[in-house]
């Protein structure tokens, strides 16, 4: 029969190779999405609606060749901050994006959750206080007039006379009646942009502002003018508090009970388990037997799963 001290030490192994098996970056993303605590985590947010949402997830992974640099479990905190606000994360919807960014003091790249233009009207309207609200860009011949003062703008749209944008128009109003217009110069976005540009080159254009300027400036405007100005629901709250936020990346270390299809080893037999919680150390003459304190075998693995949150 084991000794007290060969069990701890079979414990202790078993519960070192679990946590170097179940490394995020170890398994991918995929692998990881597949685990059954990953998917009953987004079961409880989407319901039947979580394996669609996992899919568009992987596939939004699987095209994006820098998304695919970045740790596993930064993506998997990203998507499921666009899961706990219904929003689909395909960027060629644009109601909220996965971008990957290098963190230049974690010294890796990371996925991080961006909220589109679309994503706050789609809100606004789901808060039921909103009765139209808008945000177009404005091209060159469209403006004919703006007042700061008294946010009066007379735009006219047909007559346009280029594709260059000079600037973005926001706009709605509420179902009380109150209303409110907004209108950025493309100088002033550009301004607004360089100043919260966390690159070392501030002018440098990256993720979403690369592949689609528009749609980021015209967020921005939207995003300013509702913080400002509307009534903003629970939800909307949590979109402008996630919206960009670098979250910490924590590893699925300290979770290894809960991956069981990706812990290779084999669980203690109900005879170790026995064992290990009443184990005992036989005299030499075979007639006294001493038992020691009972060790819990589920203590000795025990790792707090939440932190994965």
């Amino acid at each position: 029969m084991a000794t007290n001290t060969e069990l701890k030490n079979q414990l202790a192994n078993r519960q070192e190779t679990a946590a170097k098996q179940v490394s995020a970056q170890s398994l991918g993303l995929k692998s990881l999405l597949n685990t059954p605590t990953m998917q009953k985590k987004f079961e409880q947010v989407l319901a039947n609606k979580a394996p669609q949402f996992m899919a568009s997830v992987l596939n939004l992974y699987n095209g994006d060749a820098s998304l695919r640099e970045a740790e596993p479990m930064s993506i998997v905190s990203s998507a499921m901050v666009a899961a706990s606000l219904d929003l689909p994360v395909d960027k060629n919807l644009g109601y909220a994006w996965i971008v990957a960014f290098y963190d230049s003091k974690k010294g890796y790249k990371a996925a991080q959750f961006q909220l589109g233009y679309k994503g706050y009207i789609q809100l606004a309207l789901r808060s039921g206080q909103y009765k139209a609200i808008n945000v177009i860009p404005v091209y060159e011949g469209e403006l004919l007039k703006w007042n700061r003062l008294t946010e009066e703008i007379d735009l006219d749209l047909d007559a346009r006379k280029s594709d260059k944008v000079i600037g973005y128009c926001g706009y709605f109003r509420l179902v009380n009646g109150f209303e409110k217009t907004v209108y950025w110069t493309r100088d002033e976005v550009e301004a607004h942009r360089i100043k919260h540009n966390k690159a070392k080159d501030k002018k440098s254009l990256n993720n979403v502002w690369r592949s689609d300027y528009d749609a980021m400036a015209m967020k921005t405007v939207l995003r300013n003018m509702l913080g400002k100005w509307g009534i903003l629901s629970i939800d909307m709250q949590k979109a402008f508090s996630e919206d960009e936020q670098e979250r910490e990346v924590k590893d699925i270390t300290d979770d290894a009970n809960e991956y069981e299809e990706s812990i290779h080893f084999d669980p203690p037999s109900q005879e170790d388990q026995e064992s290990a919680a009443e184990p005992e150390i036989i005299d030499v003459d075979q007639k006294k037997k001493k038992t020691k304190k009972k060790i819990s075998a589920q203590e000795s693995l025990d790792i707090d799963f939440e932190d994965a949150e």
